[in-house]
């Protein structure tokens, strides 16, 4: 035995805060034999980056549907950037890094193609509704069958809506998530045309800059050192509302403005006949989605695999399904 994870986990021990995640005490629902080289935290990031679902990532949308333009996020992208802002802020908190990385890569592992559109669709087509979190842990343990540790798949529990992980590092994911969206939707917003940078409103630039650096800059201190020695992580009140409140303000002027989302319709129409087709043909579902089929029905099975198409995938299966061949090639 080299003892090299078993340093590493030392290490953790002596620098780490006290409420910091702890490698040694990873826990999985099906135990593995320890790894000689890699800390528990560290073997699930690797499982993730080597997933074909974090592959995917990078053909599906993030806000704007098939831009024209290189410089656009995807949501492989958006991941990355929220995994950078999460890292820097576990670093100066003496959080555990690897734990707030791999929650940070595969939070996203079960958006569906579309970005919200695709989520949309599917939360009013399948029984029981539809959410990417929900569907980032299912994706981990019964599709990709990644096996991760509960602290990961809490974090991607709890990355969206109300309810805050855990541990400190699935927090710190969470503002880091809605850090980076925030900016990088500004960012393509200004890029498309849709938002002018001075339409942005001056109560919010007042307090956390004018520019995508400044704000992302003033939300990442206002976590660091509102939370510095303290057992949880926290964000500045003032910033943090002003924060919410230039995020009500890309729903209002972005997400749901039809100028910007007028091809969304599109994309939920399609995904609802492929649906309604696979659910009535569970035949055409691909073999390994058969054993969700006898298990948990067509419905779910149709709904998996759905969300784990990339856009162009989805396109070419409905072009294949309910466009005659000949009219393809016109």
């Amino acid at each position: 035995m080299s003892g090299i994870r078993q340093r590493m986990e030392a290490l953790e021990q002596e620098l780490l805060a006290p409420w910091a995640a702890q490698s040694r005490n990873a826990r999985r629902r099906e135990p593995l034999e320890p790894c000689e080289i890699r800390t528990a935290y560290q073997r699930d990031r690797d499982r993730i980056i080597h997933s074909k679902s974090f592959r995917r990532l990078k053909h599906k949308t993030q806000v704007f549907l098939s831009p024209e333009g290189d410089h656009y996020r995807t949501r492989l992208t958006h991941t990355l950037e929220v995994c950078q802002i999460a890292r820097v802020m576990a670093r100066a908190l003496c959080l555990n890094e690897d734990l707030t990385e791999a929650i940070a890569l595969g939070h996203d592992l079960g958006h569906t193609p579309f970005g919200h559109a695709g989520e949309r669709a599917l939360d009013r087509l399948c029984p029981g509704g539809f959410s990417h979190a929900a569907q980032s842990v299912r994706v981990a343990e019964h599709i990709d069958k990644l096996n991760l540790t509960e602290a990961v798949l809490d974090g991607f529990a709890c990355h969206a809506g109300e309810v805050w992980a855990s541990t400190q590092e699935g927090r710190l994911v969470k503002y880091a998530d809605r850090f980076a969206y925030i900016n990088h939707d500004i960012d393509d917003a200004i890029r498309s045309g849709i938002l002018q940078a001075s339409d942005i409103p001056q109560e919010f630039c007042r307090v956390l800059g004018s520019s995508h650096s400044q704000r992302i800059d003033t939300m990442v201190r206002s976590v660091i050192f509102s939370s510095l020695g303290m057992p949880q992580v926290r964000m500045d009140p003032q910033i943090e509302k002003a924060t919410m409140g230039l995020r009500a303000f890309m729903f209002e002027a972005v997400y749901l403005n039809p100028a910007a989302k007028s091809e969304e319709g599109k994309a939920e129409e399609m995904l609802a006949f492929l649906y309604r087709r696979l659910t009535q043909d569970p035949t055409l579902l691909p073999q390994e989605y058969r054993t969700c089929l006898e298990a948990e029905g067509p419905d779910r099975a149709a709904c998996d695999y759905l969300a784990g198409m990339s856009d162009r995938f989805a396109v070419a299966k409905f072009n294949e399904l309910f466009v005659p061949r000949v009219w393809q090639k016109v």
